[in-house]
């Protein structure tokens, strides 16, 4: 048991970090990104590489940070200068970066097995002690996901993140203030996959391999871990936006691992109930508590118009 929910936060932590991005493109910006589905395998794959290569573990996580930025600027640009609609810009740059992935990996899937990764190298065998290596993965994790939320509630303070809120919610207002509504959106549009990109570097160490389709999905899960955590603490004001969403990961993965622990036979008094549900049911489970979560949120919105 005990196993099961340290994996759920694990997982959730890693996602929650991608959700942070989602959110801003989702929440934020207004914008259907669908290149997140390929930012983040493009992490994973410059992560296997650079590890492969010799580069330090540690040194992965801004150089993926950096390659998902550039991957959201091509989005913005070709949605700003080439004046192609939101939902086809991230299809072209999700549609790209896959051959872009392989290129970077050379195959479609690579093992880092042996390697030293952020959560198991020399250094931290060291500074751990034995009772709390089985917690290792679970507290880096908790340090990246805070230091990445602190950073990010940090930067929505300042001028250029008021008026990244202002571009998703009032472009007039940008432009008024003599600001490009374009430039703030590609800025933000980088911010996004880099949390993307970022997410799958660390998956990428986690897991211990690059695959080629570890992002499909992604974009749902990542507008799942959203919906959820703006919708549970939308009345709590003291609960931020980026705490809400990382609780939502969590809260999902929770979900899910709970749809996929059904499987097999449910014996009530003399009546045995079989579902059949498997690990290679992932894709449907994920799929079918999106479509709940939508719907429920969607109900919920209404009862909030016909209170009002």
């Amino acid at each position: 048991m005990l196993t099961t929910i340290i994996g759920v936060l694990e997982e959730g932590l890693v996602y929650a970090i991608m959700a942070l991005g989602v959110y801003i493109t989702y929440k934020i910006l207004d914008f259907p990104d669908l290149s997140v589905d390929s930012t983040f395998p493009m992490g994973a794959a410059v992560t296997a590489v650079s590890i492969i290569a010799g580069v330090p573990p540690v040194f992965t996580l801004p150089l993926t940070f950096l390659a998902g930025a550039v991957a959201g600027c091509i989005t913005g640009l070709i949605h700003v200068k080439l004046k192609v609609r939101d939902l086809l810009s991230g299809i072209i740059v999700m549609t790209a970066l896959y051959s872009i992935n392989l290129r970077i990996a050379g195959k479609a899937n690579l093992p880092i097995f042996s390697q030293e990764t952020i959560f198991d190298n020399a250094f931290l065998e060291g500074i751990i002690p034995p009772s709390l290596a089985p917690y290792t993965v679970l507290i880096i994790l908790f340090i990246i996901v805070l230091v990445c939320k602190i950073l990010l509630d940090l930067y929505l303070k300042t001028r250029s993140g008021y008026l990244l809120r202002a571009a998703g919610d009032n472009e007039v207002l940008v432009t008024s203030l003599a600001k490009d509504k374009g430039t703030v959106k590609i800025l933000g549009l980088a911010i996004a996959n880099g949390f993307a990109a970022l997410a799958g570097c660390i998956y990428c160490q986690q897991k211990g391999f690059f695959e080629i389709s570890m992002g499909t999905g992604t974009i749902v899960i990542g507008l799942a871990n959203v919906i959820i955590g703006t919708q549970l603490f939308r009345r709590i004001s003291f609960v931020k936006a980026t705490t809400a969403v990382i609780i939502g990961s969590i809260l999902y993965k929770a979900c899910v691992s709970i749809a996929l622990s059904l499987g097999g036979a449910i014996h009530i008094g003399r009546v045995t109930i079989s579902i059949p549900i498997t690990a290679s049911d992932l894709k449907l489970a994920t799929s079918v508590l999106f479509l709940i979560i939508l719907v429920l949120g969607g109900r919920q919105g209404k009862k909030v118009k016909n209170h009002a």
